[in-house]
């Protein structure tokens, strides 16, 4: 196991994570009791020492956490870790390389884990004996302080090989346009709006339903947000549903809904019924997407061959250069806001692909 230094008073190892060309990150949160996940720990490495950073301290953080977002970091997989700092600090890194990304890019499967890159590079296996820890734990256990360690050990010697390896490739600029994707705040924003896409089963809901779905459904998400809870610990998504469907015009038919909170009943019973009666103005909003007809699905084969094709001759897997799902969007939404059409994607491929479409 690493050696590492747990560090409760954050502010006292600033000038430690000063100066380095980049640092090794990582973090562990819970999010199974909130809506927000909670950063517990931050494991930091340089090339000579590690970390284990304690968010959840009283001391001071102010000085620490400028100069963390100062530096460049190098990270694996890196979207949750950017989401829960960006939630905690209000910022992001000024540049990540990700590890991930740079793997697939010569050739690894586009969604290795640390583990397994570990393994590939340096033949060394990792225990992932505690990836359910409860990090908010003090004090910390030995055992998982020394996972939550290993977790950073070899991030800077692989970001070493990665970048040497995709540098004779020419694509070393790749992984950073890549890596850079995922500083994007618009990833992280959150928005009642968008509610009703997480709730499953209302896509084919038409009219009012549909109406009272997507009020519901903000509802639920902007009172998640307010009480800091899962989705689910508000109203589950069946019996949303069941509410959506069933369009109860009083808290008494509330009550029969199998499965409705009677607490919640009390709370909030008059502003669910007065949602539900005010769906029938914006009704005949929304018409279920349509299935994709023959020709779409014969140009989302096309598009895929030609993908599979550019991959091929590149030697790397075809989820990497674009994967189904992003095609699939493409041709649903009509957009071309896709990375597939941007960077070193849309001279490779992109623009082959926008004179298919």
């Amino acid at each position: 196991m690493p050696d590492y230094l747990f560090v409760d008073h954050p502010d006292n190892i600033s000038q430690n994570i000063t100066g380095h060309a980049q640092l090794g990150v990582d973090t562990e949160f819970m999010r199974e009791k909130t809506y927000f996940a909670q950063l517990c720990l931050i494991q930091i490495s340089t090339r000579d020492h590690i970390y284990c950073v304690d968010p959840l301290a009283s001391a001071g953080q102010t000085e620490f956490w400028r100069q963390l977002l100062h530096s460049r970091w190098v990270v694996h997989s890196a979207r949750q870790d950017i989401e829960v700092i960006y939630q905690t600090a209000g910022a992001m890194p000024r540049e990540i390389f990700d590890t991930q990304i740079a793997a697939g890019l010569i050739g690894m499967p586009a969604q290795v884990g640390y583990a397994g890159l570990v393994k590939e590079l340096f033949d060394v296996d990792m225990a992932k004996t505690h990836t359910r820890a409860d990090w908010t734990r003090r004090p910390l256990p030995e055992a998982v302080l020394d996972y939550a360690a290993e977790d950073v050990e070899y991030l800077l010697p692989a970001a070493d090989i990665l970048g040497e390896q995709l540098d004779k490739k020419g694509r070393l600029d790749w992984a950073r346009q890549d890596s850079a994707l995922l500083l994007d705040s618009s990833l992280y924003a959150i928005s009642g709006d968008q509610a009703i896409d997480r709730l499953k089963g209302a896509r084919n809901f038409r009219g009012v339903k549909r109406a009272a779905a997507v009020r519901l459904a903000a509802w639920r998400e902007e009172e998640a947000i307010r009480r800091n809870r899962p989705r689910q610990w508000i109203i589950r998504d069946n019996v949303l549903l069941d509410i959506a469907f069933k369009l109860p015009s009083s808290e008494q038919q509330l009550e029969s809904i199998e499965g409705m909170p009677p607490k919640l009943i009390d709370r909030a019973g008059q502003q669910l019924i007065e949602l539900i009666g005010a769906s029938g103005d914006d009704a005949d909003v929304y018409s279920p997407p349509l299935p994709p007809d023959e020709a779409q699905k014969a140009l989302l084969k096309a598009l895929l061959a030609q993908v599979a094709e550019c991959a091929k001759d590149l030697d790397l897997a075809a989820e990497t250069v674009a994967s189904k799902r992003e095609l699939s969007s493409v041709l649903i939404s009509g957009s071309r806001d896709s990375r597939v059409f941007t960077g070193w994607r849309r001279e490779l491929i992109g623009e082959t692909l926008l004179q298919s479409l």
